[in-house]
């Protein structure tokens, strides 16, 4: 129902604090995850590797990654406060280097008087030695290379997060579009459908009253059906054959024997959803322009079937042999077509055949299931 669509529209917009709370658990996961990863990465080497103490080579690498996880938490705040995300490329790129050497110094200076130091020394794996500054520059490079790279993942993580929330709210764009639309499409054709109707009870009121007591009857049928259905888009077959019986039983009673109804429509075929009055909006075309301008009126015939997992539907009417394609087909038509694009877009379809001089045919195809 088009009311549903509105309410989980709604609360997409209502469930918006409830997404943040939702991207700071995950922030904190991969914040915990990322850092326990690279501190166990330098206690797995230097314990298996370097056969250094297993006490403060775990002691001191939890508080040099907890310090670390705790920086770049400060610096997420102080980022997002001077807005970088909204910086160009190339600002972005300089503060997150001067980020990464600010950073660096002092967690650079807390390793070199820790056993993790050991990790840097070239020494250890058979290059020269160098000497403490030298280290001391290396472990400083290295934890700013780190905080570049934390920078660098959490920029791309936050980007890929607007992106999808820009899809997102264009999607949300252009749904609202689309409900629009369709609300003006049906706004064209109900009053379209009731006016052909009423013409049809108020010349039985005076020449045939029981005749137009039955014709009020269906009146009423088809207005209640327009009425309860104001809020869906798709309806059964079934229920759409059903009130195109009462419109073409209200036809009947105006052109009498000039109407012939050959309608046959298979049962699994009854229940696939179509949008409503679509169908009783082609056959009021169909006698509109084409049995009502002839003078001995003609057969209209409705097939209907199951193939390849969609409904085929079918709708022949004999027409006058000069009527041009667009006398054929008409608002009621057109409106048709837009709103099957609407709600199915490709998977169905709404074309006129006008190959036979004398017939016009509509063929209908929409997916079952949908």
């Amino acid at each position: 129902m088009e009311s549903d669509r509105i309410m989980q529209t709604a609360s997409t917009t209502v469930s918006a604090p409830s997404q943040y709370a939702a991207s700071g658990r995950l922030y904190w996961i991969c914040q915990l995850a990322g850092w326990s990863a690279y501190a166990a990465s330098k206690i797995w080497a230097a314990i298996f590797y370097l056969h250094l103490p297993w006490l403060p080579v775990i002691t001191e690498a939890v508080a040099l990654h907890g310090a670390a996880l705790g920086l770049t938490h400060v610096l997420r705040g102080f980022v997002r406060r001077r807005h970088w995300s909204s910086l160009s490329k190339s600002q972005l790129a300089l503060r997150i280097v001067a980020a990464g050497l600010v950073l660096g110094v002092p967690l650079g200076i807390a390793t070199q008087f820790t056993s993790l130091s050991a990790l840097q020394d070239p020494s250890l794996v058979g290059q020269a030695t160098v000497g403490p500054t030298v280290l001391l520059l290396l472990h400083m490079t290295n934890w700013a290379f780190v905080f570049m790279i934390w920078l660098g993942l959490y920029f791309g993580a936050l980007a890929l997060r607007q992106y999808r929330a820009a899809e997102l709210h264009q999607s949300e764009l252009a749904r609202a579009l689309q409900l629009a639309e369709l609300r003006l499409l049906k706004s064209q054709l109900n009053p379209h459908f009731l006016f052909n109707a009423l013409n049809t009870v108020r010349s039985l009121i005076a020449d045939d009253p029981p005749r137009a007591q039955d014709a009020v009857t269906r009146l009423a049928n088809t207005l209640r059906y327009t009425l309860t259905s104001a809020q869906d888009e798709l309806v059964t077959l079934e229920q759409e054959l059903e009130i195109v019986a009462d419109y073409l039983g209200l036809e009947s009673l105006r052109f009498e024997d000039r109407l012939r109804i050959d309608c046959d429509v298979a049962a699994d075929a009854r229940r696939v959803r179509i949008p409503v009055m679509l169908l009783q909006t082609v056959v009021e075309n169909a006698i509109k322009h084409g049995i009502a301008e002839l003078p001995a009126g003609g057969a209209l015939k409705i097939h209907g079937r199951l193939q390849d997992r969609a409904l085929m539907l079918e709708v022949e009417n004999p027409r006058p042999v000069a009527h041009s394609r667009e006398a054929q087909e008409g608002i009621g038509l057109r409106n048709a077509a837009e709103r099957l694009r609407l709600l199915f877009g490709e998977r169905a379809s709404l074309d006129v055949d006008l190959s036979r001089p004398a017939l016009a045919t509509i063929h209908i195809r929409i997916p079952d299931g949908a």
